[in-house]
């Protein structure tokens, strides 16, 4: 993929990585197969946004909710999870990419835990892409964490509620220092945000693709990109060429 492809290239991309099991059941394949092929799928898509000069790629890596899902298929999400930071946190450190882990840190077991905040330190100080990973990651719960720690700010004096403005609540959420995401993705033919990045997403301009996240390719992220740079984005205004004419 190349940068002069585009004639706008989002700074910051999200992508629900949506499919992995769908992906394996049409193969006649268990769906942990599905959830492997998907992490290969991560190495191309991280490069891919490298090399056209995206600054943040944010990927739905385990959401809130994927607790609920079979004791079994959790396991292989967390192991998968660790295989990658073990196996490609080096490379991703050597290509200058800074690694962000968004999402509730609470309650999280020891190994996983210390796995996330050694590739955030490792990587601290990289300053090409910013490949922020949601884990453990649902909006309305980080609205909600952000909200209770103004209301603690606001019982203990240190703030007064009607100085409580959209920034600082937003320097209260996980992304706070990350730009909303101009485009988010999301694969498997689903069209909704499944509670991610509710409040991020207020000017984001999205594309729904059928295909399951282990066939997301480069070429099909072209295509992705492509059609965000068709895109007039009016941020609640007039678009370029009604104001060009006075309409």
């Amino acid at each position: 993929m190349s940068e002069s492809v585009f004639v706008t290239v989002p700074e910051h991309v999200a992508i629900i990585m949506d499919g992995n099991g769908r992906w394996a059941k049409q193969r006649g394949l268990p769906r942990t197969m599905g959830h492997r092929k998907g992490v290969e799928t991560v190495r191309e898509t991280v490069r891919a946004a490298g090399a056209v000069g995206i600054k943040y790629l944010t990927l739905f890596a385990f959401s809130s909710e994927n607790w609920r899902r079979p004791e079994a298929e959790v396991s292989d999400l967390l192991g998968l999870l660790k295989a990658f930071i073990r196996r490609d946190l080096a490379e991703l450190h050597r290509q200058n990419v800074r690694i962000k882990v968004i999402g509730d840190r609470h309650g999280l077991r020891s190994d996983i835990l210390n796995l996330l905040l050694e590739a955030e330190e490792t990587t601290k100080e990289n300053t090409a892409l910013t490949l922020v990973i949601a884990f453990n990651y649902g909006s309305r719960d980080e609205i909600s964490r952000a909200v209770v720690s103004l209301a603690r700010d606001v019982e203990v004096g240190r703030l007064r509620a009607q100085d409580i403005t959209p920034a600082l609540i937003n320097a209260r959420l996980d992304t706070a220092g990350i730009p909303d995401p101009d485009l988010i993705i999301r694969t498997s033919g689903e069209e909704r945000l499944s509670n991610f990045l509710l409040w991020q997403a207020a000017y984001s301009e999205f594309v729904f693709l059928p295909e399951y996240w282990p066939d997301f390719s480069p070429e099909i992220f072209r295509s992705a990109l492509e059609k965000f740079a068709s895109r007039d984005r009016r941020f609640g205004g007039l678009s370029s060429q009604a104001a060009a004419v006075g309409t």
